[in-house]
């Protein structure tokens, strides 16, 4: 049987600052990615119609994409989808116009298909009110922010030292900032799906930070057996969730189950950058205060 061995890392050999930089690196690029995102659209992330509003047409039809599309040339959908799994099916998302109501854009969409030369047949036909949607993004903000400020604050109250905290809470921030960068990058929308793993990632990520933090400072040894220890145990659980993950990010794709596509990107991104965090921002931290900080 295939078994796993997390390879020995000799920690030492790399300056604090070398710990730093890269994960340092990847939180800017990914902030500075978010920004951009926020002044060309208004949003950090691409928003689904779960927090925008609107109608999503779902169709079979054997003709292309293109012919599908050009059924609704007087009022186009806001983006198209195909399902790998069923290359018959198309996922329209329409957003209703100025003065228009949710209720005449669906009379629209079902005139069209009744009268359109191309043969499809409708699947599904489901709206989401835009005061609806304006409601679930504030929910999932506040959401966020409560599981934020909630980690934060066990986190504190377990370690009582402002730097290891600090260190921790660091990482779980970065850990969640670099998918939703990622998000943009690969078109993934934040819908309350993705918002879940979002929320899981900050368990993730505490999980694997505290496990460092209490090896170094509540555990017996020199800093950097507990290091070690940490890291087989750590390195282990996270890459067997990132596998695990990826192959159902493979499944879901290819059977067309976008929302656990997306969540499972999602942690992957998470989880790998979990990896990075810990063992080199949190680490690096750990060490600084262990040997020239306030620890000294």
């Amino acid at each position: 049987m295939p078994s796993f061995e997390v390879p020995e890392v000799d920690f030492s050999r790399y300056s604090n600052r070398q710990l730093l930089v890269p994960p340092l690196a990847a939180l800017l690029v990914a902030l500075v990615v978010l920004a951009g995102a926020f002044a060309l659209t208004g949003t950090p992330v691409p928003l689904g119609i779960e927090f925008t509003g609107g109608t999503e047409l779902t169709v079979t039809s054997p003709a292309s994409q293109s012919a599908v599309v050009s059924t609704f040339s007087q009022h186009p959908p806001e983006s198209v989808r195909a399902i790998p799994s069923r290359p018959d099916t198309y996922v329209l998302t329409f957003q209703a116009e100025t003065g228009q109501t949710q209720a005449a854009l669906q009379d629209y969409i079902r005139q069209r298909v009744a009268a359109s030369s191309v043969q499809m047949e409708t699947e599904g036909l489901r709206t989401t009110s835009a005061t609806f949607g304006a409601n679930n993004q504030e929910f999932a903000l506040i959401g966020l922010l409560i599981a934020f400020a909630g980690m934060s604050a066990v986190v504190f109250v377990l370690f009582r030292s402002l730097v290891p905290s600090l260190a921790v809470v660091a990482s779980a921030f970065s850990d969640i900032v670099i998918p939703l960068a990622l998000m943009n990058l690969f078109g993934i929308s934040l819908s309350l799906g993705t918002v879940a793993a979002l929320l899981m990632l900050i368990g993730y990520s505490v999980d694997s930070d505290i496990l460092l933090t209490n090896h170094v400072l509540r555990r017996s040894g020199s800093f950097y057996e507990s290091v070690d220890r940490a890291f087989k145990t750590g390195a282990t659980m996270t890459t067997t969730s990132l596998v695990a993950m990826i192959v159902m990010t493979i499944v879901a794709y290819l059977f067309g189950i976008e929302l656990l596509t997306s969540i499972g990107m999602i942690l992957a991104f998470g989880l790998a950058t979990d990896l990075m965090n810990t063992y080199m921002l949190n680490l690096s931290l750990l060490r600084w205060y262990k040997y020239e900080g306030v620890a000294r």
